[in-house]
């Protein structure tokens, strides 16, 4: 089967700002475009699921970005596409995300409403992070089908078959996910991807952390998708590239479908709503209130003076002080304010650097040593 896109070659290469393309092509510079960017640095630091920064063999984000894009490459391969824009939309469709997966994002997102702002997803995010908080508020200036690809990725909302609209827009006005289509069968590919990635790693992740048991697992999932996560994409990918159709689209069979929605619905019982995962919420939301009222209060005392910021005597508030110059006026020019700019400070953590940071408002490591540089503060219990 070998299926094209029904929409201009130049409309989906299309840069903001035009570019002399080189021997990489257009798409494969995306990609090292978002491999070079800080943004994909952080996600090895990112939570795809479980918070476990001490055990390697947990996914990460940065994983789950890779998984992606290799499985949307070889679906792309089996039906004719193109691999190289699947690969770069797989690399950089995450890379929105807040610290903590989707406990974080949902915490961050109660937030901004109560600030006044619509609700965070992640899909909106990554394309304010590739079109603006990249690279001092320039971007990746990535081309439109890499864009849309991204911004219309969401693995979360399980279909059986996406028909791509093959229809240009301005990505820039979207302000939520729902009902969103892509323009291309690449991206329809990825968003397929993304479920088939994340649907039997998070379950060999939470048997990896007794959470759950291979033998938990549903009958007709067993039966149909298979006990293992190599097993589970196999299936998934083949039966992707054996059903899909110009008539139908990006699609699952008939067979294998309900397998998906009953593995989806064990995933989400015995895992995203166990006691470990909500256990978290609690503790992450005490995290986010005391960063997020931390950085409001020095970007409202402190304005731009830098002797103020530095007399906190922690990283935090130099480093937040740093960030708001480099971007104070990008963020005048792109959004007319700064009322996003904490918000997308936090939102752009990695998990480490968020708990540091919470390390350096209570307990600054300037105290540290200065503790440890008196013999009367070292040794009190000995006086």
């Amino acid at each position: 089967m070998n299926l094209q896109n029904q929409i201009s070659e130049a409309i989906l290469k299309n840069r903001a700002i035009p570019k002399q393309e080189d021997v990489r092509g257009p798409y494969y510079r995306d990609t090292t475009a978002i491999i070079h960017s800080s943004a994909f640095r952080r996600l090895k630091h990112k939570t795809q699921v479980f918070f476990a920064p001490s055990n390697d063999h947990i996914c990460t984000r940065m994983e789950h970005c890779l998984h992606v894009a290799s499985i949307a490459s070889t679906i792309c391969r089996g039906l004719g596409l193109d691999s190289e824009l699947a690969w770069a939309i797989g690399m950089g469709h995450d890379l929105g995300h807040t610290p903590f997966g989707h406990t974080g994002e949902k915490i961050l997102s109660a937030k901004m409403q109560h600030a006044g702002f619509p609700p965070f997803e992640h899909e909106i995010n990554s394309l304010r992070v590739v079109d603006f908080l990249t690279d001092q508020g320039k971007g990746m200036n990535l081309t439109y089908a890499v864009r849309d690809g991204i911004i219309c990725h969401n693995g979360e909302h399980l279909v059986k078959s996406i028909q791509p609209t093959f229809t240009e827009r301005n990505l820039s006005d979207i302000t939520t996910k729902k009902g969103l289509l892509p323009a291309t069968y690449e991206a329809a590919v990825v968003r397929f991807s993304d479920t088939i990635a994340y649907l039997g790693r998070d379950f060999e992740d939470a048997c990896r952390l007794g959470l759950a048991k291979k033998e938990d697992l549903p009958d007709d999932v067993a039966k149909n998708l298979g006990t293992r996560n190599a097993q589970i994409i196999d299936t998934l990918v083949v039966d992707v590239i054996n059903h899909s159709s110009k008539a139908e689209g990006i699609s699952f069979s008939d067979e294998v479908f309900p397998a998906v929605q009953t593995m989806i619905a064990f995933n989400y019982q015995s895992i995203y709503k166990s006691p470990l995962l909500e256990g978290y919420e609690r503790y992450f939301t005490r995290l986010f209130t005391l960063i997020l009222d931390y950085l409001n209060y020095l970007l409202d005392s402190y304005g731009f003076d830098e002797h103020l910021y530095a007399q906190e005597k922690n990283m935090l508030a130099m480093g937040f002080y740093q960030h708001l110059m480099d971007m104070q006026q990008a963020y005048l020019v792109h959004d007319g304010n700064l009322d996003r700019l904490v918000f997308d400070y936090v939102a752009g953590m990695s998990d480490n650097f968020c708990l540091d940071c919470a390390n350096e408002i209570l307990k600054p490591e300037h105290l540290n040593d200065t503790i440890e540089q008196s013999l009367t503060g070292k040794w009190f219990d000995a006086r």
